[in-house]
């Protein structure tokens, strides 16, 4: 493990997206469920956006016969990732770097669990296609990340709702406001509408919404 990553920092990271995401772990656990309607039980999974491991090591932990890649552009995270799997490790391959660092497959299915919120616009098409290559067909997918109206003034409301429920009781109120420009600055958020047309357009069908939390949405689509 990288020793930039101390146990204070490790657990701190771990703690987040349980407090985040509503949710969290049924998250996981609805995941997995649709994953093993089409995935056989010695199937391989690639995992996008695999940093910190939590859903490497739900799903290894649920399913003992899958195997995984897991993809993520920090060695820190994957550092975390590593240690996070643990009795796993031996089912689990890491890879530095983007989508395009990930074998070729083909995989009999894919995750990308809160990720594409940090991907920029012009580049989540390309890379849910990279997605769709590594797929044998009609192989699943399930995404999962922050997804609501882009029209005001829904957007701003959507905005201070995913704050509010990811923020210590007592925050600031300066704070707050910082924490919501930065969501509305630095991400790339769409609309659901938007979400799922992009999915269409990079290869995949009979798409399907099967989570929503507050500002988070899950589909689970099929490689076409």
């Amino acid at each position: 493990m990288s020793s930039a990553f101390t146990p204070l920092r490790n657990r701190g990271y771990l703690d987040g997206p349980p407090r985040q995401v509503p949710g969290f772990s049924s998250l996981h656990r609805m995941v997995e469920m649709l994953l093993a309607e089409r995935v056989p039980g010695n199937g391989k999974i690639l995992v996008h956006g695999a940093g910190g491991g939590l859903e490497l090591r739900a799903l290894a932990e649920a399913q003992p016969g899958w195997l995984f890649d897991g993809v993520d552009p920090s060695p820190d995270m994957l550092a975390l990732a590593e240690d996070t799997v643990g009795p796993y490790g031996a089912r689990v391959l890491l890879h530095r770097g983007f989508v395009d660092s990930a074998p070729a497959g083909p995989f009999d299915g894919a995750t990308s669990l809160l990720t594409f919120h940090f991907i920029p616009r012009d580049e989540r098409l390309e890379t849910l296609r990279q997605l769709r290559r590594r797929l044998k067909p009609g192989a699943p997918l399930a995404v999962a990340h922050i997804s609501f109206a882009q029209e005001e003034p829904e957007r701003s409301q959507w905005i201070a709702r995913h704050v509010a429920y990811g923020a210590p009781r007592g925050t600031q109120p300066d704070h707050l406001e910082a924490a919501r420009e930065a969501i509305g600055t630095r991400l790339t958020i769409l609309s659901p509408e938007q979400d799922e047309q992009m999915l269409r357009d990079a290869g995949f069908e009979s798409i399907s919404l099967f989570f929503a939390g507050l500002s988070f949405k899950g589909w689970i689509a099929y490689a076409a």
